[in-house]
Parts: structure tokens; sequence; C-alpha cells
């Protein structure tokens, strides 16, 4: 595994590819509980405050560069990390690698039925191999009781999945897993949020024209600004100056 140092976080610089080639070696290890978990300046700053969700992001075997922000820092930085891998761009990318292996199987922990449904659906016509052994929708709520988690951790255990994708939004699906890795008879776990709906087609993912300029996240913010809001305007000047008191700090040592 081959990492950047980033504000004390182990942060992938493999490149899509590489990513995934680690997470095929996770699944087939035979061991349980690996994970993987998204980086990006909005998580790092709320990780900041939250010691659980600090925790989880750097305990994460797999810890993608997933924002623009992060490649920038790297840059301005010198570290070598100069490719972004989302969350769906990894979601796809594992699954097209599975699906041309084949008896990969899946589970799907998060959302709504609907949402839940539309992925087994799109999944069977994209791609056939990949067997979805379960879905889960659990209580929308702010923390689970023991009851649900318990439910949660038997209904993923049951199945015996290869793969176990959480869609709970952050920090609180990154969270979930690392307090229960050790719980889940599962050799991979990944929090990729959002994908669920984009690859449902609830809600859909900015265009290729801003994820090249590296702008995914205009479009969004646009169509959901009181929810964004934090993330983009609070988030990302904080962001900045710990990029600059690093750069700062870089030359005053050198």
């Amino acid at each position: 595994m081959s990492y950047v140092e980033l504000f004390d976080y182990h942060i992938s610089n493999n490149g899509a590819r590489g990513d995934i080639f680690e997470a095929f070696e996770l699944i087939i290890s035979g061991e349980f509980g690996d994970y993987m978990a998204c980086a990006n300046p909005h998580s790092l700053t709320v990780a900041a405050k939250d010691n659980i969700f600090q925790q989880a992001l750097k305990r994460a075997d797999i810890l993608l560069p997933d924002g623009t922000g992060i490649i920038i820092a790297a840059k301005i930085l010198g570290l070598p990390c100069t490719e972004k891998v989302a969350g769906t761009d990894f979601f796809l990318g594992l699954s097209r690698e599975a699906n041309n292996r084949g008896g990969v199987k899946y589970f799907f922990l998060g959302s709504s039925k609907k949402v839940l449904r539309l992925i087994k659906e799109k999944m069977k016509r994209n791609f056939p191999a990949i067997e979805v052994c379960g879905t889960y929708s659990p209580p929308f709520k702010t923390e689970f009781s023991q009851e649900d988690n318990s439910a949660m951790i038997s209904a993923i255990n049951n199945t015996r999945p290869d793969v176990l994708w959480v869609g709970m939004t952050a920090p609180k699906q990154e969270k979930w897993i690392y307090e229960n890795q050790s719980k889940l008879q599962v050799p991979f776990i990944a929090a990729i949020g959002a994908v669920f709906d984009f690859y449902a087609g609830t809600k859909k993912r900015s265009s290729n024209f801003w994820i090249n300029v590296g702008l995914e996240w205009l479009p969004r913010f646009f169509k959901e600004p009181r929810r964004l809001w934090e993330r983009n305007l609070k988030s990302t000047p904080i962001f900045l100056w710990w990029i600059i008191k690093e750069k700062i700090r870089k030359i005053r040592g050198n």
C-alpha cells in the first residue's frame, strides 16, 4: 500500500487502478474487517473536532483522495499524490473487476428501500456476475440503538458477503464501520455515501466537464445549498489555512 502523509492521515497515492487492486488483495485475504474510507477537505476538518471520526479515517486500510482539495494540498506541499479517486469511480471500477472475476457477493447497507431496490435492479443489468446477496435500509436516526446494530450485523453476517457497501453519509458511516468492524464477517467494507443515490439514479453526479476541471462540488452546491453550504463555504477556508500553515512550517523547517 502506497500513501502520502497529509495532516497525519495516510492517503493513498496508488491511483484508482492501484486502489482497486489493493481492495481485491484484502477481499481474498481471508481476513475480516478491512475497510475503505474517503478523505476530502470537509471530512478532515470535521474529523478535527470528532475523535471517533478521526480514528475511523486514520485506521482505514484504504483512504481515498476523494476531493480536488486533497490533490491541490498535495501539490502545494510537494507530496506525490496526483490522481483524485472519487467514491463513485472506486465503486464502478471495483464492480467492473468483480464482474470480470465472477463469484463476488455484495451487500448494500444504507439509504431507503426504494434506492436499494433500484441499485439491485441496475446491478443485475450492469454487473450480472456479481451477486447482490442482501440489502438493508436502517432506521433514519442520528444514533443507532444496540438492537438496531444487532439487526444490521446479523443481516450482513447471515449472507456472508465479500464486500459490504455502506451509504449513510459521513461521518455516520465511517464511525459505524469503525465501531462495528470486529463484529462483521466481511473481508472488505467501503463507505461510499452519496454513491448509492448516484448509482440508483435518484440524484445526478456532476457532469464530466465539472469533474475534469476540479469543480465537481459546484453544481451539487447550487442544487442543495442549504445542505452543502458548510462543506463548501466553511470547511474549505479552514482547509486552505491548514495548507498555508503547513507550507510555512515546511519552508521554515528547510
